[in-house]
């Protein structure tokens, strides 16, 4: 028997061109402050965004256990459920961070889904070498990665000489994991993360313009 799905929360636009189902990354929910201003950001341009927890992270919130997130097949099917639940009144496109991203990339051959977004890709684990990217060659839509240029799951140096058909990288100026960089940078989180949010309407409206 399955589980029924945990809450969803959704950030309205004021004038919505295209809905963004958002999950989140491997250790903080749908209420992490990267979650909730991303959200702020995307909603500024006209983007709905539906934020909701995996079921292992919802656990860990009503029990207060930490627990390591499902496999993959399960937040995969868990991730597929959603998007069979959304309406078909605007555009959809999904995405996630880190861990969320990466399991949106998983479901590209869903027919709903328009184009995918991952905030910060998890390319590999930090000073590993096991590449998460075997899916990237089949890919059947378009994925667009807002990276963090010093992200230890993936830095621009680590992927200067790496492309794929489908995939579009932006490079968030001097941003780790979680798009903070570093003060002699001059630039704040929230500006990156605004930045990430910019780049994600942008692609929309050319995934949308090539659609008419």
């Amino acid at each position: 028997m399955r589980l029924p799905l945990t809450e969803v929360i959704v950030d309205t636009a004021g004038l919505p061109k295209a809905r963004l189902l958002l999950a989140h990354g491997a250790g903080a929910g749908l209420h992490s402050d990267f979650m909730q201003q991303l959200a702020q950001q995307l909603a500024l341009l006209n983007i709905e965004v539906w934020r909701f927890n995996f079921a292992y992270m919802q656990r860990f919130i009503d029990s207060g256990k930490r627990s390591l997130p499902d496999k993959m097949p399960l937040l995969q099917a868990e991730f597929s459920r959603r998007l069979d639940n959304c309406p078909a009144d605007l555009p959809l496109f999904t995405g996630g961070k880190s861990m969320g991203g990466r399991v949106a990339s998983l479901l590209s051959g869903h027919d709903k889904v328009q184009g995918i977004f991952a905030f910060g890709y998890p390319f590999h684990p930090p000073k590993k070498h096991s590449w998460r990217t075997e899916h990237f060659a089949a890919l059947a839509c378009p994925l667009f990665i807002a990276q963090g240029e010093r992200d230890a799951f993936g830095s621009k140096a680590e992927l200067a000489d790496k492309s794929w058909p489908q995939l579009t990288l932006h490079w968030l100026s001097d941003g780790d994991h979680d798009f903070k960089p570093r003060l002699k940078s001059g630039l704040t989180q929230q500006q990156l993360i605004a930045q990430a949010a910019q780049f994600c309407s942008r692609e929309i409206d050319e995934v949308l313009l090539a659609k008419q």
